[in-house]
Formats: structure tokens, C-alpha cells, sequence
């Protein structure tokens, strides 16, 4: 008799996925905002985040190894659509400051998914006792909201001013 899979655990192992998906997306969508951006910060910002976005892949991989899964095989349609409007941003505005207002807004769309889907995906961990996946899981949900952070401080410090002023 096969052995019953906990319905959290399921529940986890389909939040894995979806955020696999989605951070994939996210890698692809990067270097279009990067080049999208005019503010040197703003691109600057981007190709760091890329990077970053990365190292949380790898650290997904690690996670689905530790759980003996494939963590393909699903598409993240949550960000398929933030993705989606943040391309319907610099493709509708002409002022390349309201752009990169616009690209930081969708950017911040983006984390505030993914501090969601991590956070959540770190609290079904834990009631599961994954300690080291739950630990996984919030250093990448720490870096989501740092992300977070500095966007809105280069936002509030550079970018929507000069949108404002344009």
C-alpha cells in the first residue's frame, strides 16, 4: 500500500513549484526592465536583483533536492500577470521618468507576490518541522523585503520626483 502524502506537505511542494516558476519568469524579465529603466540607479537595482534572483533558484533547487521533488512543471500565472504589466507600462508611457515610476511600481508588485508566496511557503515548512527548508525560505522572504525597501527609498528619494517634476 503506497504510503499517504500529508495534504500540507502537497500543499508545499505545489507552492515550490509555483514559486520556481515564477522566479524564473522573473529572471527573464529583469534585464527588459534593466534596459526599460533611464535612471542609472533604477537599472543598477535590476541587474543586482538579478543576480539575487539567481541565488534564490539555487537555493529552490536545494530545496526540492531535500525534498526528493521536481519542482518543474507548473507556470506561476500570478506573475505571468505582473510580468504583463510591467511590460504594459513602458510600452503605454513616453516620459522615460513616469517609466521608471511605473517600473518600480510594477517591481514592487512583483516582491510583495513573492513575500506572500514565501512566507507562506515558510510557515507550511515549519508546521511540516522543515526547519533548514523553512530557514531557506525566509533568507530568500529577507531579501524579498530588503528589495522591497530600497526600491521605495529610490523611488521616494529619485525617481517620482523627477516623474513629478517632468
Amino acid at each position: 500500500m503506497a504510503e499517504e502524502t500529508n495534504p500540507l506537505d502537497e500543499l508545499l511542494q505545489d507552492e515550490l513549484k509555483d514559486l520556481y516558476s515564477a522566479e524564473n519568469q522573473i529572471i527573464k524579465a529583469l534585464p527588459r526592465m534593466a534596459k526599460g529603466a533611464s535612471s542609472p540607479e533604477l537599472r543598477r537595482a535590476f541587474e543586482r536583483h538579478l543576480e539575487e534572483t539567481r541565488r534564490q533558484v539555487d537555493r529552490l533547487h536545494q530545496i526540492g533536492e531535500m525534498l526528493e521533488m521536481k519542482l518543474t512543471g507548473k507556470k506561476c500565472k500570478g506573475m505571468e500577470g505582473l510580468i504583463e504589466e510591467g511590460k504594459e507600462v513602458m510600452q503605454e508611457l513616453d516620459d522615460e521618468d513616469a517609466i521608471d515610476a511605473g517600473l518600480i511600481g510594477a517591481a514592487q508588485k512583483v516582491e510583495h507576490y513573492e513575500i506572500a508566496a514565501y512566507g507562506t511557503a515558510r510557515t507550511h515548512a515549519e508546521m511540516l518541522g522543515y526547519t533548514r527548508i523553512a530557514r531557506l525560505l525566509q533568507q530568500t522572504l529577507n531579501e524579498e523585503g530588503a528589495t522591497d525597501k530600497k526600491l521605495t527609498a529610490l523611488a521616494e528619494s529619485v525617481v517620482n520626483y523627477e516623474a513629478a517634476n517632468a
